[in-house]
């Protein structure tokens, strides 16, 4: 069973920063699309930004400019860097990792959370 484990978390005022990391079991990590994910309370989790095996990313509109998802193959993390935070970023915050080939999976951290004071 791969293992996610998130660390850095915490409350900050708006406008400030945070950086979230995430290490990964090298088993799958260096063969998975690895993402953050958010969840408000009340709210559907959703997708905050992803990072492929080559470090292509992708990030959700809300976040665009403001987060920075990295990757770093040599110590199995991925790092989601958290710039001009506003009060509407309070959640918890997910890693996942997953792969949509052969062998395909799909694996969640415990999450951390997140809370942005106004």
């Amino acid at each position: 069973q791969a293992q996610l484990v998130e660390s850095g978390g915490g409350l900050v005022q708006a406008g400030g920063s945070l950086r979230l990391s995430c290490a990964a079991s090298g088993s799958i990590f260096s063969r998975s699309v690895m993402g953050w994910y958010r969840q408000a309370p009340g709210k559907q989790r959703e997708l905050v930004a992803t990072t492929t095996t080559s470090g292509s990313t992708n990030y959700a509109d809300s976040v665009k400019g403001r987060f920075t998802i990295s990757r770093d193959n040599a110590k199995n993390t991925v790092y989601l860097q958290m710039d001009s935070l506003k009060p509407e970023d309070t959640a918890v915050y997910y890693c996942n990792g997953r792969r949509t080939s052969y062998p395909v999976y799909n694996y969640w951290g415990q999450g951390t959370q997140v809370t942005v004071s106004s």
